[in-house]
Order: structure tokens, then C-alpha cells, then sequence
């Protein structure tokens, strides 16, 4: 077995010694073509179009933005009781059970079809996303096949897909929304609107609710003449009063701007140095194949084993 082991590693270490002599008999091919390749990375890197990745830093609502708050419309006692310890919960690192599906409400909105969609429309960015497809001048499109002109459902799949991704920090809980597109202040724009958006929807949502809910509880109030079941009305009106008031008089009302998304100034892409080194790589392996092809003949071979390495 020893002599079988040091038979193999003789052999290895000769074609190891094979090797390193082919490459420094061929080493101008192979420099002349790492760095071509390298040239060509470069360029590449050049015409690619650049991308931006604008950023918008949130916080989903808590007890005291609206998110416990609207337990208090139906939830009676479990509504009272997430008034009463919603501070000492928040204090203790604590996260009540409609805080938890409040905040999972918000974040199913900010990327949901629906939203996106809606937003694609009032700003119509069709043209925008399929700027290739879309004749500027005629406005129209320059596709013959109706199947393939560009639809809300195809640039929402494109939006998620492509341009919109959400984080979630687990440490801290905050949510990081990063839009990615060729024009950094479009970009920008779009994570910020977005949020808008998410914020105007969800808080006009709480208002229609809570009016719904006021007038119901209004008739309720009227058809009864018991004391204690007319107290119990006028305090789930209150409650939906403080509730509509409260959608009414904050703009931040499900989302919460931490950090607004600004024009960025640098391209997230392409990465030039990344391109660079992955091209020499890149080069520098083909080029040791094509030396090693052109050392495949027998004579050849033999001629650049039997040169020294230092040999010019």
C-alpha cells in the first residue's frame, strides 16, 4: 500500500510539474488572454444599463398607531385589555395578539397585487416598465399580438419579481422596502409612494369602518330603551369615534417612516470590480485550456517537458 501511495504521488506531482511547465511555455497566451477578457468585463460593464436600489425605512403600526386601537370596535374586553397593558407590554418586549395581526395585515397590503396594481394605474407606469414596447410618439404599442402587450398582472408579476423586495430586520423589527430601477429618483419615488399609498388606503379603510360601525351602533341605540345596553352602545361609539379620529388626524396612520427613500448616487449595478476579477478568472482558466490543447500532440509535449521552466 506505501508503495502504491508513493507511485501515485510521484505521478501527481509530474503532471503538477506538467503543468506549470505548459503554462509557462504558453504564459503569453495566457496573460494576452486573461487580460482580454478582463477589457471585455470591463466594457461589458460599461454597456449594461446601471441600476439603483432606493431604500425606505418603516415601522408597522403598534398600540399607539392605530393597531390595538381597532380591537376596542369589536373586541370588547380583550379591546380594554389591550388599552390598559399595551405600554407595560411594549416595555417588557411583549407583542399582544392584535399587534402581531395588525402588523401582518399592513405588510400583506404594502405587497399585495391589489395595491400594486393600483398604483401602476394612477401613475401609469406601463410605459415606464415596457419603455422598449411603448411607441412614444403614437402611444401605443409597438406589438402586434394582443397577447403579448404588457398588462397590470404582468407588471405586478414584473414588480414583485424584479424591482420591489421587503425585509425584515429580526432584531428590530423594522421593515426595509427596496425598489430597484434604472433612474435613481424614480426609484426613490416609487418606494415612497408606495408607502403613501399603503398609509391612504389602510386609513380610509379605517374611517369607512368606523362610519359604518357609528351608524349601526346609532340605530342600535335608538331601537332599545334598556339603560345598560344603550351604555354599552355609547361606549363602542366612543370607542369607534376615538378610532375614526384617530385615522383622520395621522398621515402615518399603518406605517410609520422611519427613514424616507432618497435618490441614490451610486448604481447597486453592475458591480465593475466584481465583473473585472470574475472576467480574469474567466480568461486566465480558458486561456491555460487553449495552451493545453495546443500541447496535446506527443512531440509538442515532449519538447516542453524536456525545456527547462527559466528557459525563454
Amino acid at each position: 500500500m506505501d508503495v502504491q501511495a508513493k507511485a501515485k504521488t510521484e505521478v501527481d506531482e509530474i503532471r503538477l510539474g506538467d503543468l506549470l511547465r505548459i503554462a509557462w511555455q504558453r504564459k503569453w497566451l495566457i496573460i494576452c488572454g486573461t487580460l482580454a477578457f478582463g477589457i471585455v468585463g470591463a466594457v461589458v460593464t460599461r454597456l449594461v444599463p446601471r441600476e439603483y436600489s432606493a431604500s425606505i425605512l418603516i415601522d408597522p403600526v403598534n398600540d399607539e398607531t392605530g393597531g390595538l386601537s381597532q380591537l376596542g370596535g369589536g373586541g370588547g374586553g380583550l379591546g380594554a385589555i389591550a388599552s390598559a397593558f399595551g405600554g407595560l407590554a411594549s416595555l417588557a418586549g411583549l407583542k399582544l395578539p392584535g399587534e402581531s395581526s395588525m402588523r401582518a395585515e399592513t405588510l400583506a397590503v404594502l405587497e399585495s397585487r391589489a395595491l400594486t396594481e393600483r398604483y401602476i394605474a394612477a401613475n401609469d407606469l406601463l410605459p415606464v416598465l415596457y419603455a422598449s414596447k411603448w411607441n412614444r410618439v403614437t402611444r401605443q404599442w409597438r406589438i402586434s399580438n394582443p397577447r403579448n402587450i404588457p398588462t397590470l398582472w404582468k407588471a405586478n408579476n414584473y414588480f414583485k419579481s424584479r424591482i420591489r423586495e421587503i425585509t425584515t430586520d429580526p432584531k428590530t423589527d423594522l421593515v426595509t422596502m427596496t425598489i430597484t430601477w434604472t433612474d435613481p429618483q424614480i426609484a426613490a419615488d416609487w418606494a415612497n409612494g408606495l408607502v403613501q399609498m399603503t398609509n391612504d388606503y389602510l386609513r380610509q379603510k379605517a374611517i369607512d369602518e368606523a362610519q359604518r360601525n357609528i351608524a349601526y351602533l346609532t340605530q342600535q341605540a335608538t331601537s332599545t330603551d334598556v339603560v345598560g345596553v344603550k351604555q354599552v352602545i355609547y361606549d363602542l361609539m366612543q370607542s369607534e369615534i376615538s378610532k375614526s379620529m384617530l385615522a383622520r388626524g395621522n398621515e402615518e396612520y399603518a406605517l410609520k417612516v422611519i427613514d424616507p427613500a432618497q435618490a441614490p448616487e451610486r448604481p447597486s449595478s453592475p458591480k465593475t470590480l466584481l465583473w473585472i476579477i470574475a472576467s480574469l478568472f474567466v480568461g486566465a482558466f480558458l486561456s491555460f485550456l487553449v495552451a493545453l490543447l495546443q500541447t496535446e500532440a506527443p512531440a509538442a509535449r515532449a519538447a516542453a517537458l524536456r525545456q527547462p521552466i527559466g528557459a525563454v
